[in-house]
C-alpha cells in the first residue's frame, strides 16, 4: 500500500488511511467471493492479513499518541481494544488451514472492521490532518509509502 500522488499534492493522511481500509477489505472480500472451497486462493487473505496488522501498526505507533495527546482518550482507548480483538481473529485466520472455518473468521473479521473502520474515520481521521504535526506528519507519510510492519511487533492490548 502506498500514498498516491493526486492532481493537487499528496492525498490527506485521512484519505490515504481510509483507503488503506478499502483495500483491507477488498482483499477479504476477494477471498471470500470465491465461489469454490476447493482450491480457494488464500493470497488475497494472507495479503490482506498482513496489510491490516501493518494498519494497526501505523495507527499505535503514528496516530494514537498525537490524537491521545490532544485529548481524544476515550476514542483511542475505544480503538486500541478493538485492536486487540481483530488481532486474535488475525492469528486464528493465520493459524485456521480449513477453508470452512476461515470463512467463518472472516465474516467475524468483517464485521469487526465494519463498526471499527465506521467510528475511526467518523472520530479519528477527521481530526487527524489537523492534529499530526510535521515532522510526524511527514514520517507518517513517508511509512504509508513504503514502510513495513516491524518484525515481531504486536498491538499494545494483544502483548502478554
Amino acid at each position: 500500500m502506498r500514498i498516491e500522488v493526486a492532481e493537487m499534492g499528496i492525498e490527506s493522511l485521512a484519505a490515504a488511511l481510509e483507503r488503506e481500509h478499502r483495500e483491507i477489505d477488498d482483499g477479504i472480500g476477494a477471498f471470500t467471493a470465491e465461489p469454490s472451497s476447493e482450491g480457494r486462493d488464500r493470497r488475497p487473505l494472507t495479503r490482506a492479513i498482513r496489510a491490516l496488522r501493518r494498519h494497526i501498526y501505523i495507527e499505535e505507533e503514528f496516530l494514537f499518541p498525537a490524537l491521545y495527546g490532544a485529548g481524544l482518550t476515550a476514542p483511542v482507548l475505544v480503538m486500541l481494544r478493538e485492536h486487540a480483538q481483530m488481532w486474535r481473529t488475525l492469528a486464528a485466520l493465520e493459524d485456521e488451514p480449513d477453508t470452512g472455518a476461515a470463512l467463518t473468521l472472516c465474516r467475524r473479521l468483517s464485521v469487526q472492521l465494519l463498526h471499527h473502520n465506521l467510528k475511526e474515520e467518523k472520530v479519528l481521521y477527521a481530526e487527524v490532518d489537523r492534529i499530526v504535526p510535521e515532522p510526524a506528519a511527514g514520517r507518517l507519510r513517508s511509512f504509508l509509502g513504503s514502510g513495513e510492519l516491524p518484525e515481531g511487533w504486536v498491538c499494545l492490548r494483544a502483548r502478554t
